[in-house]
């Protein structure tokens, strides 16, 4: 059996000395011989198919430990056709993402060419928590009356709260529940998290506290807003836009997390909120 070095190896498979080693070390393609005395590594012609299957498995997309499973013996032409299957389930995956990068990427290009400015909402997509909350829902006639609905709100809620002796966890939130945008009939709902869903609904003076859960979302468009809280709306008008622009449906209510505190106690001037609005693709 003709054997050839290592270098004169590489050079015919067009395959780098180093990716040799580290394809030895992993037990993919052991050489034929090793010279005991200076370690040399030696290779032969008949090695030539097994290493080009590693390679196709390779530009196919399989990681190393996948193949190494991959070429075992034991491996049927079912759970061969298994994971070539799954494999491609994969990068159609990963097209679809990349597609829809380009869409988003296409879109912001758009915004920025349209509007001669960069936006200050930057849009990222996430999953958020269920959570169990205490609220207090109410319709806010013209958006001049927010501020101080929103203090009548907020003194009632906690007020329930504190007679109940429910047991209050971050963060505090508001619900919108109209389906776009508005300024009047500003459909609202202001709660906090709570430990447990475990007090019983009751009547206050502006209205009825609901102990509930939140559901997950799968999929939300979130940013961040700064500056002043009555200036929230911008960044909800920011993720309809953005939703709009890059072929996403609003598939559930906007929620403004209160990353700051608690509102009665802050500077309403210069607060920090994340707004979230579920969405779905289509």
């Amino acid at each position: 059996m003709s054997l050839l070095r290592i270098g004169d190896f590489s050079q015919l498979a067009q395959v780098s000395t180093r990716a040799l080693r580290l394809y030895d070390e992993l037990n993919l393609l052991k050489p034929a011989h090793v010279e005991h005395i200076t370690s040399y590594r030696f290779y032969s012609l008949d090695q030539l198919p097994r290493l080009n299957r590693i390679l196709a498995l390779k530009e196919l997309g399989f990681s190393l430990d996948e193949i190494a499973d991959m070429l075992t013996d034991e491996l049927g032409v079912s759970q061969l056709g298994e994971m070539l299957k799954k494999k491609q389930s994969e990068l159609e995956k990963q097209l679809e993402d990349g597609q829809r990068q380009i869409a988003r990427v296409a879109a912001r290009l758009r915004q920025i060419e349209a509007e001669g400015k960069v936006s200050p909402y930057e849009v990222i997509l996430k999953e958020t928590e269920p959570l169990a909350i205490a609220s207090i829902r109410r319709v806010v006639p013209v958006l001049k009356d927010m501020e101080t609905v929103r203090e009548e709100i907020l003194k009632s809620l906690y007020d329930a709260i504190t007679e109940q002796g429910i047991a209050i966890k971050n963060p505090e939130l508001v619900i919108y529940h109209n389906t776009e945008y508005v300024e009047e009939n500003i459909d609202m709902e202001i709660a906090t998290a709570i430990s447990l869903p475990n007090a019983n609904s009751t009547r206050t003076n502006q209205g009825a506290l609901s102990i509930r859960q939140l559901d997950a979302s799968l999929l939300a468009a979130t940013t961040i807003h700064r500056g002043r809280l009555i200036e929230v709306g911008q960044a909800i008008t920011a993720l309809f836009y953005w939703a709009a622009q890059n072929d996403y449906s609003i598939c559930g209510n906007c929620r403004e997390i209160h990353i700051y505190g608690r509102e009665l106690d802050a500077d309403k001037e210069n607060i920090t909120v994340e707004v979230q609005t579920p969405v779905q693709f289509g």
